[in-house]
């Protein structure tokens, strides 16, 4: 059954951001894992809830969820998310049918 990772974040400094390799590093591993993106887009608008408006948010689809658990527990994209520490902050929810 396919799962997705739904990732919303709120980034401190975009350009900083943009420019710390985090976003090739996380793509090169999600192709390498057997994901693939559904959405990348910037400045989503929270209709119920707690949340925060401007929010980015990514959704990427994974064949099952050990597939999503393999690529986020997996030595690259570990070493991916330490390119981001203090420039955004991150919410991630796994989802699966």
């Amino acid at each position: 059954m396919a799962a997705w990772l739904v990732v919303t974040a709120h980034l401190k400094d975009r350009e900083a951001f943009m420019s710390c390799g985090y976003a090739q590093a996380a793509a090169d591993a999600l192709v390498n894992y057997g994901g693939t993106y559904v959405v990348r887009a910037p400045g989503g608008t929270v209709l119920e809830g707690e949340g925060k408006d401007g929010g980015s948010v990514v959704v990427s689809e994974w064949p099952d969820r050990a597939a999503a658990l393999a690529f986020w527990n997996s030595p690259e994209y570990t070493a991916a998310k330490v390119l981001r520490e203090g420039l955004a902050d991150i919410s991630v929810t796994l989802v699966d049918a």
